[in-house]
């Protein structure tokens, strides 16, 4: 038996899967976020209940957040005082970072780039260099670095981040820095970026480790405390912590690389799509979760989510292996508002589960976008969470009325369709630019609609950017906590090579690989993970000869690298850049800059009992009909049928509703939905702009 705990910005979801008897439970609680361990506690307790089981039944539990913990930290620059450490000369790396203006001010005489994390007088440098080929040319003076962590000490920071230059191939002086400031300052942890990020780019680098320790007493803090009070109710319970990457580590690990498991719920939605994906034969899946705060956009490429080594946390490059997911400020609690200029606006600030929606009743007063769904009857109010929380639509309609409908003189029905209108247009800007823009035609996806308010407005979605088919998963609400559950433990380990491929040193590049295999092998041994379990993947970051960024390719093996694997690695770069970029010439020299290796420890399969087709009567699942907005129609009194009482084969004809326990799936006109054999329901679209 194992636990999925995904803990978001208004809910905390979590899903049991009982492999033994074959069933899955589910079930949602609010997210607590004065102390967010108490919200999985009350989580625990209740999916516990619902199973009919107690804490011994358990092997183990997988926790991620979303926008809670670390994510939110970096929000709201709230993280820990951090000072850093850096060669001399190096101490401004943060302040000129690319001179680049950040993309989506690139017209915006305005726009600046996010305040570094360590403020200048935070900065310390020590005397000390290694040059690019890893050799000493100035011996660490320890003098100076005794002087810039008493200095540092003083000033009261709670943790430290040392980046020294050349570092990831030399590591001896940061080492020595650790233990001098382990001597000096113990209260105080330290983050080396040979340990966190140990590969070339020194601005990245040294943000990737400063993150690391901006957030690090945060994580240590909440998963010392949620350990406390898991031991404390439940005695020893073994937590699996997800990461951005799409697998799991132990809480023990978690604690030294907070910068890996930052927004690791969405990645769990990614890693679940693949799953749903494969189950249903597409290996080209977008995944959609529309939570209560945010709207979160994964790809499934060829059957494997999309992962990246380039990506950003609330502004700031990070250099670790994460699920390419692109975040934004649009869920059912964002907020709707009309700007000076008297254009209707949709977030990104979000009413969170404190106050809520207007609806909620619990003193939210400002109008959002869960507030628009119930006013045009796309929500049950007697139905929200199976019934476990009312809704009160004549709040929603007062709230929508006073600062959308009066301010722009619409009718109710108007200004909420606005709304979802408004919403719908900033989440397909953000579909387009996480497939189109990264050389991805989305209309060649299925997509996979989740979250509590996902499937509320899939098909909308997927008509607009001109995708034909849209799945709604088991467990839609939860589906996020499901991947946590399917996912693998996962370690990651990466080298600087920076040669050309006709140039590289093939013994040295083959004792590099094998030398990270020993250790993950070991570190995947120390999670209790059996030999025959763990996978070892051997990956190379290639780029031609002056460009500035790579593509990751396979490295196929037979445990020796000679010329012949080499060729066959740069062959499936060349094909890989005509795919990406539409352009490739073979004709250009090739360059290994970063040799990678994953491993892998396999957990159980996760077996879903596909269901024998029924009668296509749908008669025993219509539960009522009820008034549905829709766009260029108005008001239409549709079929809503119980999604529970569904079965395979079933045809639903657009528009209808279908309700579930913790979401809602509106079937637009001219779309057909069907219940497959694994109880995803299936929507085919008619026309597409």
């Amino acid at each position: 038996m194992r636990i999925g705990i995904d803990v978001g910005g208004t809910f905390t979801d979590v899903v049991l899967i009982d492999d033994q008897r074959g069933k899955i439970h589910y079930t949602k609680t609010f997210t607590t976020p004065k102390n967010p361990a108490q919200g999985v506690l009350n989580g625990i307790e209740k999916i516990l209940n619902i199973a009919n089981a107690s804490i011994a039944d358990l092997d183990y539990m997988v926790h991620g957040h979303g926008t809670t913990i670390g994510t939110n930290a970096l929000i709201e620059r709230k993280g820990a005082r951090t000072g850093l450490l850096t060669t001399r000369g190096f101490r401004d790396v943060l302040e000129i970072a690319r001179v680049e203006r950040p993309d989506e001010g690139l017209y915006d005489f305005l726009v600046d780039l996010p305040a570094p994390l360590v403020p200048r007088f935070l900065r310390a440098e020590v005397d000390e260099r290694v040059d690019a080929h890893g050799s000493v040319v100035h011996p660490l003076d320890e003098d100076s670095v005794v002087r810039a962590v008493n200095y540092l000490k003083a000033q009261r920071v709670e943790t430290i981040a040392v980046c020294l230059l050349f570092s990831f191939l030399n590591p001896a002086h940061e080492q020595r820095v650790k233990e001098i400031c382990n001597e000096i300052y113990p209260e105080a942890p330290v983050s080396l970026s040979s340990s966190i990020c140990p590969e070339f780019r020194e601005f990245e680098r040294t943000s990737t480790t400063v993150i690391n320790a901006y957030l690090q007493p945060i994580v240590e803090r909440y998963l010392r405390n949620l350990t406390a009070m898991l031991n404390e109710k439940y005695g020893a319970v073994q937590v699996r912590i997800m990461q951005a990457s799409g697998g799991a580590i132990s809480a023990e690990a978690a604690r030294e690389h907070a910068v890996n498991i930052v927004n690791s719920g969405p990645a769990g939605g990614t890693v679940a799509g693949a799953f749903i994906g494969g189950l249903i034969g597409d290996k080209y899946v977008m995944t959609v979760d529309m939570g209560g705060t945010s709207f979160d956009i994964g790809l499934v490429i060829d059957g494997v989510p999309r992962i990246s080594s380039e990506g950003k946390f609330e502004g700031y490059p990070v250099k670790i292996p994460a699920v390419d997911v692109h975040a934004l400020g649009a869920g059912g609690g964002s907020i709707a508002w009309v700007d000076a200029g008297g254009a209707l606006n949709v977030g990104p600030q979000s009413a969170s589960s404190d106050p809520g929606p207007a609806c909620y009743g619990v003193g939210g007063e400002l109008p959002t976008v869960t507030d628009a769904n119930l006013v045009l009857g796309r929500l049950n109010p007697d139905y929200f969470l199976g019934g476990e929380i009312k809704l009160y639509p004549e709040r929603a309609h007062a709230a929508i009325e006073k600062h959308v409908a009066q301010p722009l003189g619409m009718s109710l029905e108007q200004a909420a369709y606005g709304i979802i209108r408004v919403v719908n247009a900033n989440m397909v800007k953000g579909m387009a630019g996480s497939s189109i823009e990264k050389g991805f035609d989305p209309r060649e996806f299925t997509l996979l609609a989740f979250g509590g308010a996902g499937a509320l407005h899939a098909c909308e979605l997927a008509q607009e950017i001109g995708m034909k088919k849209v799945v709604v998963p088991l467990y839609p609400g939860a589906f996020s906590a499901f991947g946590l559950v399917t996912s693998d433990i996962r370690h990651d380990y990466v080298q600087t090579v920076a040669k050309s491929a006709s140039a590289l040193d093939l013994d040295a590049l083959e004792r590099a690989y094998k030398t990270m295999e020993a250790q993950a092998r070991a570190a995947l041994a120390e999670e209790k993970i059996a030999a025959e379990d763990i996978a070892i993947q051997w990956t190379a970051d290639l780029r031609y000869a002056g460009q500035a960024y790579e593509l990751n390719v396979p490295v196929v093996h037979n445990g020796r690298l000679t010329r012949k694997e080499i060729d066959a690695t740069v062959a499936r770069f060349h094909a890989l850049h005509q795919k990406v970029y539409a352009y490739s010439s073979e004709k250009e020299g090739v360059d290994v800059i970063n040799v990678r290796l994953t491993g892998i420890g396999q957990v159980p399969d996760v077996k879903l009992p596909k269901r024998k087709r029924a009668a296509q009567t749908t008669r025993a699942a219509l539960k009522n009909k009820r008034r549905v907005y829709f766009a260029e129609r108005g008001f239409v009194n549709v079929p809503v049928y119980e999604r529970d009482l569904l079965k395979p084969g079933m045809t639903l004809p657009g528009p209808c509703m279908i309700e579930e326990i913790i979401s809602s799936t509106v079937v637009i006109p001219g779309a057909t939905a069907k219940l497959d054999g694994w109880g995803n329901i299936v929507i085919t679209l008619g026309q597409t702009r």
